[in-house]
Parts: C-alpha cells; structure tokens; sequence
C-alpha cells in the first residue's frame, strides 16, 4: 500500500519552502540575489519564519527521500531505481538548467550587485554558462539527492539487509539520542562557499531514512509518541532561535552550531511523527498537490523573484502587498510553469525529467 503520508509531507513542505523563499527575498540578513527588507522596520513573523523552518525543512524532506528509495528498491532493481533518479534528478539540474535555468540565472545576477558589469568583457557563450550555473537555485536538492543514489546502489550491494534490519529496533530514546551523531555529520563534507552541498548533514539523514525509517514497526512507535517527538522539537527550535536569531543561519558558524543539528534532527522526526500520525490520507486535493509537488519546488523561485526584481526592488509596491503578490506568484510559477512545460515533450524531460506525458 502506498504510504500517503510521505506524500503529504513533500506537498505540506513545499508549500513551507515557498512561504520560506518569499521571507527570505525580503529579509535584513543581506542575503546575496535578494531584495533584502522592504520594511522600515525588520518583519518580525517573516524573520521567525525563517528560523522556524530552515534548519528541518530540507532535512527532513531527504529522510523521505530515503524512506521511498526503499520502497522503490523493495519493487524494481539497482539498475531501474538510478535511471529513474537520473531523470527525475540529474537530467532536470544539469540539461534543465541549459534550456531553462538560465532565466532563473539572469533574475539572480540582477539582483546581485555588479554582477554583470563583471562579465562586460567575458565571451557570450561563457556568460551565457555562468548564467545557466546560476540559475542552480533550489535544485542544488536534486543535484545532491542524486549523487546520494549512487551511493545508496553501491552501499546496497555489500550491506545486504543486515543493517537494514537492525533498524527497526531504533524507539523513541534511540531517535532522539541520534540528534548528536546527525549533528556531528553536519560538521564534515560541507562544500566551501556554496553553504547548502552538506553532504556529511543529508547523507546521514537519507541514510537513516533508509535504514531506520523504512520499518512501518518504527513508524508506529513514533506514532504512539507524537507528543514527545513534538514538545522536543518546539523547545529546540525554541533555543536554535534565542541564542541565534539576528545571524546568518544559513551559513557556519550557525548551521555547524549544537542547536542547529538538534533543532533539525528533531524538527524532522516531530513532522514525520505527525504526518504518520494524522495524515496518512489521500483524497482529491492531497492527491492533486501530490501531483503537482515537484514542478512547485522546481518553478516557485523563479516567480518570487521575478516579483523582488521587477516590482519590490524599484518600489512599485508597499510591503503589504509585495508580500502576498510574491507568494501568489511562487504558487502561480509552479503550477502553471508546471502544466506548459510538462506539455512540451522535449522540454517535460530536460526541465521536470519526465519522459512520457502522465
């Protein structure tokens, strides 16, 4: 049976990654490619919101990412599983950025200062690739989660069940004790400038999806726990935001911090405690924000940012409305961006790495 909340986790997250990118357009932090704060005053909520939701939402978008390799793996083999993940992933982050990316590119190096006085003098079709690079925005996710298959194909041919198994022991005093190893993996395999390649912090975690969260007995235990899983991660996130907020936390020092490795770690298991728990469902609605998850993911931030460059960045509008205008425009970019693409057949497999309409 087809375990629905999985995928009401990835539309419910997608939905907080959206939220999250129109508060971190405008937020005061000086973020590089935004807009920055709009307001006369820091927004508060928006500036919450962020710390909030970034150190657990991607985290534990990777542990479900972890849950359904296994489920895919139980069914189809090694050699099935790498040339669907290399569709949906690689193909749409590296092709998708060359006929397409490169207008989320271009809005990015606007808003960036000088950036393309810099390359005045560069020839144009490397300035056309450097454009296309930066439009990798969000799909850095893909591009990591793909590397992290490979690796789970290479991994299952020597570990043989054996350490799957011993997952579904992992209970409740197990999980929690585990925000310190999640936390010590964020510390390594950190790629230096570009913040988000964490491969030591959402290894460890698609791994433990894998391993540990695959079990339907696991599952079940944290079901019956919720509220522990829940009051730990509220008081987690409560103290990553005293001692941190006002920092960049997106970057070390503050994404290597204590707080910020449990807060994740925690934050993750309280959402997947949750949705197990309470959304375990499918009807007409979650099944079309199932559908139309990815292509949100993968065009919201093109039409948030459109927003910052055309109409927040030379102050056509008041924050009251360039707030909501930024979100009905990431809404609009991943659900009608979504349909075109996904009409055309050349563009449906580059872009969103489907090969065959439906």
């Amino acid at each position: 049976m087809r375990k629905h909340y999985l995928d009401n986790i990835r539309w419910m997250v997608q939905i907080l990654v959206v939220l999250y990118h129109v508060c971190y357009m405008y937020n005061g932090l000086g973020f590089p490619a935004t807009v920055g704060q709009i307001t006369e005053k820091p927004f508060l909520p928006a500036d919450l919101f962020q710390y909030a939701v970034y150190p657990w939402f991607m985290t534990v978008l990777f542990i479900v990412a972890g849950i359904s390799a296994r489920l895919y793996l139980d069914r189809h083999t090694g050699k099935e599983f790498l040339r669907s993940r290399t569709d949906r992933l690689m193909v749409p982050s590296t092709i998708g950025l060359l006929v397409f990316g490169f207008l989320q590119g271009y809005i990015n190096m606007a808003l960036s200062v000088d950036a393309f006085d810099s390359l005045a003098n560069v020839p144009l079709p490397v300035r056309y690739l450097i454009m296309a690079v930066s439009g990798t925005g969000v799909l850095w996710f893909l591009q990591v989660l793909w590397v992290l298959s490979v690796i789970l194909i290479l991994v299952r041919k020597y570990e043989q069940d054996r350490l799957w198994k011993l997952g579904a022991k992992a209970d409740t005093a197990f999980l929690i004790a585990l925000a310190v190893p999640v936390w010590l993996m964020g510390l390594v395999l950190n790629t230096p400038v570009i913040a988000v390649y964490r491969f030591g912090l959402y290894g460890t975690v698609f791994f433990l999806g894998y391993f540990v969260f695959s079990h339907d007995e696991v599952i079940e235990r944290m079901k019956k726990n919720v509220l522990i899983y829940v009051l730990a991660a509220v008081c987690a996130g409560i103290a990553f935001t005293a001692v941190h907020f006002g920092k960049n936390y997106a970057d070390a020092p503050v994404n290597r911090s204590v707080f910020y490795g449990i807060f994740a770690w925690l934050g993750s298991l309280a959402v997947i405690a949750l949705a197990a728990k309470y959304c375990d469902f499918e009807n007409s609605f979650t099944r079309w924000m199932s559908a139309h998850s990815f292509s949100l993911y993968v065009f919201h931030y093109l039409g948030i940012s459109a927003v910052g460059l055309y109409i927040a960045k030379p102050g056509l509008l008041g924050p009251a409305l360039i707030y909501p205008l930024s979100l009905l425009a990431g809404l609009a970019a991943g659900y009608v961006l979504g349909e075109i693409i996904s009409g055309l057949p050349f563009m449906r497999w580059a872009v969103l790495g489907i090969r065959k309409k439906g």
